[in-house]
């Protein structure tokens, strides 16, 4: 006879139960969690921007047994691994399955840029004996979050002769650190006057990056000069390279355990690498040839739209997966329309310090797994391709199946505000398309909090997408 009242008894069968991730795991299992989160912060801290993370997704996937893919020869075979190099800043990695083709595949799409600061074409400038950056911020960000810490330089500067310069200066211990200036607070009443969102001004987001004067008295523009000069000596570039340059500033953090129980990750561009990483990792876990035809795509631009040929809302998904089908003899239009997809974003962990925004019945928690949210978009759920109730039962089973700690989540209260993904743009190919993610705290912040049981969790839900 169960020692558990009736009341009790009801509440296991019908509530949706929340469950905190060390109680769901075993201790073998905690462990294994805590080994993947080493690996992603390892990376997290070598990729801070998408170029450098579709330069090392392309290394390891060669490490791994994939092989560039050839559009124009012969079908694929159980098991083969392929990839699709976009322009340097975008990936597809494709395991082709038992299946046929035309019975669909499984995609995990996840992108690899993060909001930043970029330089602007002509950015270099001095001003009160300082010489300065300008830049123009990327993707959505509070601006007064990015003064007063250290950044560094990351990058690639394209010759007219054809070659190129990569750059990464500021995230060694001894190398320079850049920096954004702010007001004293002394001095500082009209700034605190100003409304939130204008305390710091996209054109006050200037970077300080010298003082010194070239020695010569009989020109102007000396620190300029002396700063051209210096990056000329170790770059071999001159101030008008800066127009065919992609220069990005991002936070010259580390990335670290966070609390006394190092449950958490605290490091920059966790949106979205922390399920980006997890869904690379994903495929290339694949030992064996799957039922359907695997895809992680790993994918830039999301944070401006999607747009942009390395974006998702351009077409280079559908012609990969085109090709893919033309090699089998089958329309890819007919492989879409058969096809599923786990859109690979963020969401908002509930943040008690900041709990107004959240509806708590409906907001995702650390530590409580995965996040599945239906759908996302603003308000009137604008921008959002809202999951069928079909295929959100379908992601349920596999997931609850399979021992992956997940939970459901929206973003924010109805008219808190609201934000997009990917998910809207593979909708758009025909296919069918859920978000599941990582919660996070203080996201699109320079530095980001996410909870090591969900980000393995990711890990598992992903591989589990592809493997049953």
């Amino acid at each position: 006879m169960s020692d558990k009242s009736k009341a009790q008894e009801l509440k296991e069968l019908l509530f949706n139960k929340k469950e905190n991730g060390v109680d769901f795991m075993s201790e073998e299992e905690l462990k294994v969690c805590d080994e993947f989160c080493e690996g992603y912060k390892k990376f997290l801290f070598k990729n801070k921007t998408e170029r450098e993370f579709a330069a090392s997704a392309l290394e390891l996937a060669k490490k791994n047994g994939f092989v560039e893919f050839d559009k124009f020869g012969k079908k694929l075979e159980a098991g083969e691994k392929v990839y699709y190099f976009n322009r340097g800043k975008s990936i597809i990695l494709c395991v082709k399955g038992k299946r046929s083709i035309k019975d669909g595949i499984r995609i995990s799409a996840a992108h690899i840029d993060s909001p930043r600061l970029d330089l602007k074409q002509c950015p270099v400038y001095e001003d009160g004996g300082l010489g300065f950056f300008k830049t123009h911020y990327y993707g959505g960000i509070k601006k007064y979050q990015w003064t007063a810490i250290p950044l560094s330089l990351h990058g690639r500067i394209c010759k007219n002769d054809g070659t190129f310069v990569d750059v990464k200066i500021g995230e060694a211990a001894d190398e320079p650190k850049f920096c954004i200036t702010d007001i004293l607070p002394h001095l500082g009443a009209e700034q605190m006057s100003r409304k939130a969102n204008e305390i710091v001004k996209g054109e006050e987001l200037n970077i300080v990056i010298g003082s010194r004067p070239f020695k010569d008295d009989k020109e102007s523009e000396k620190i300029k000069l002396n700063i051209l000069n210096l990056i000329y000596e170790k770059y071999g570039v001159v101030e008008r390279d800066f127009l065919s340059a992609e220069l990005e500033l991002v936070p010259a953090f580390t990335v670290d355990d966070i609390g006394f129980d190092r449950s958490l990750i605290g490091g920059y561009g966790h949106d979205d690498r922390v399920c980006s990483y997890p869904a690379m990792q994903a495929i290339f876990n694949i030992d064996e040839a799957p039922e359907y035809t695997a895809i992680t795509v790993l994918t830039d631009k999301e944070e401006t739209g999607s747009d942009g040929n390395t974006g998702l809302n351009s077409s280079y998904l559908k012609y990969f997966i085109e090709d893919l089908a033309r090699l089998e003899g089958f329309e890819g239009r007919d492989v879409l329309s058969n096809s599923k997809c786990l859109s690979a974003d963020v969401n908002a962990a509930f943040d008690p310090t900041w709990a107004s925004p959240f509806e708590k019945n409906n907001a995702s928690f650390i530590n409580n797994g995965v996040v599945v949210t239906k759908y996302t978009g603003s308000r009137g759920k604008g921008g959002t391709s809202d999951a069928s109730a079909e295929y959100v039962s379908f992601v349920r089973n596999i997931l609850e199946s399979n021992g992956v700690l997940w939970q459901s989540g929206e973003l924010g209260k109805v008219d808190a505000g609201g934000g997009g993904t990917v998910a809207m743009y593979i909708a758009n190919l025909d296919v069918d398309v859920i978000d599941v993610g990582v919660p996070v705290l203080s996201m699109h912040s320079p530095y980001e909090i996410v909870s090591k049981i969900d980000t393995y969790m990711a890990y598992k839900a992903f591989y589990t997408f592809f493997t049953k």
